[in-house]
Parts: structure tokens; C-alpha cells; sequence
């Protein structure tokens, strides 16, 4: 691919912005293992950590200003108003207030740990995925929320989800070397070659329509 020296120069100006950490966040006692913006409070960032803490921190200063036991794997912000946070730990997911930091809700049915969570776009749907199973969970007013649609693993282990930004009833699962395209209100499976190696995370870009994913392989790679 050819560069234009326009491009050179947007390259150069993102170079020198990475250049250095603008904050510093220090107060975790083991390996954090996912953090998360909240989408539309500018000074919130959440982190978790290997001993199941949930730190809430300041950006403008730096500062921890929550502290809440409850996630160890994932962390997410609901989208759009990020009322409720949802964090896993071993096979259950607590859904928190923000606000408050009481559990709304607690979804429990995998039997196995649970290596992502992902809400869909209009933040009313959270799925929860394990090695052997995927769960798509509606929050109601129970609190243990209802789960509304399962897949069970035929054979290739789930990793990761995340829902397509153009097609809200398509969960995109992450697996070993391949994508599986779940259509939920028909409850059909595709399986699509994707990398060779696991596909450790996935990503959606609401503007473009476009899903990223990446794996162990080294490798990005963008979906339509």
C-alpha cells in the first residue's frame, strides 16, 4: 500500500501522541485483566483484577475512587447510558449499579468459567460465554435475569463475542481458528476459516459496520 505524504504526517502525529502515558493508574495488587471506558462519563475508567477487585478511577486525577469485589475476568459498561456494569468471576456474571454498587442482578448457569461478556448495542441484551456454551441474558426486573436464548459448543471451544453492529439478532462468536455466526431468532449456526490460531478478542465499530478480530495467530483482521 502506498503512502501519501499526508498519511505520513497523520502516522507521525499519532506516533508522537503515543509516545508517552498521560496517567498512571496504581492501586492494583495482581495482574489486571480487563478495563473498560464508561461511554458517556468522561472522567470514569473501570479496571479489574486477578483477585477479583473492581477499581473505579478518576482520569482527570488519577485517583481510585471505588473499590468493589465482584470481577475477575471481564468488565463492561452497559452502552449509551452505562447505568450497570457487567463483570465476571469464575461461571457467574454480576450485573452492578453504577451508581451504587448494589448487584442488580446475578446470571448463573455455566458450568464452566466465563471468558467474555458482551452487551448488544442498545445495552437491553448481555451475553455471557464460556468454552462450552454461550448464554444471551434480558435483565427484567428478576434478579437473576432471564436467559433468552443458549448455544451449546459442537466441538471448536468459544472464546469471545460480541454482537454485530448492523444485525442485532447475529452474535459473532470467536473460537480456534474459525468465527461462528450465530442468528439467533432462527437459531443457525455458520461456521467461517477465519485465523490459525484463537481468536482471543473481538470488536465492533458502529460507525463502519465493521468487526475486527484477533488472535493468537498475530493477526487483526476487519469483517462486513
Amino acid at each position: 500500500m502506498a503512502w501519501s505524504f499526508s498519511s505520513l504526517l497523520l502516522f507521525t502525529d499519532l506516533v508522537f501522541s503515543f509516545g508517552y502515558s498521560l496517567r498512571n493508574f496504581i492501586g492494583h495488587s495482581s495482574m489486571v485483566t480487563s478495563l473498560d471506558f464508561h461511554p458517556n462519563k468522561d472522567d470514569l475508567i473501570c479496571s479489574c483484577d486477578n483477585d477479583g477487585k473492581i477499581r473505579y478511577w478518576s482520569i482527570n486525577n488519577g485517583s481510585c475512587t471505588r473499590v468493589y469485589k465482584g470481577g475477575s475476568t471481564q468488565i463492561r459498561f452497559q452502552p449509551r447510558v452505562g447505568k450497570y456494569l457487567a463483570a465476571s468471576s469464575a461461571n457467574v456474571v454480576s450485573v452492578l449499579d453504577v451508581e451504587t454498587q448494589a448487584c442488580r442482578h446475578s446470571l448463573q448457569g455455566h458450568a464452566n468459567p466465563i471468558n467474555s461478556v458482551c452487551w448488544d448495542p442498545s445495552g437491553d441484551f448481555l451475553a455471557t460465554v464460556s468454552e462450552d456454551m454461550v448464554k444471551v441474558w434480558t435483565l427484567g426486573t428478576g434478579s437473576e435475569g432471564e436467559c433468552v436464548h443458549e448455544l451449546s459448543c459442537n466441538g471448536n471451544k468459544f472464546q469471545s463475542c460480541v454482537f454485530h453492529p448492523t444485525y442485532p439478532s447475529l452474535l459473532v462468536i470467536g473460537c480456534y481458528q474459525s468465527l461462528e455466526l450465530w442468528n439467533m431468532s432462527e437459531n443457525k449456526t455458520m461456521a467461517l476459516p477465519a485465523h490459525e490460531g484463537l481468536i482471543a478478542s473481538l470488536a465492533v465499530s458502529t460507525a463502519t459496520g465493521l468487526v475486527a478480530s484477533a488472535s493468537h495467530d498475530k493477526l487483526v483482521k476487519l469483517w462486513k
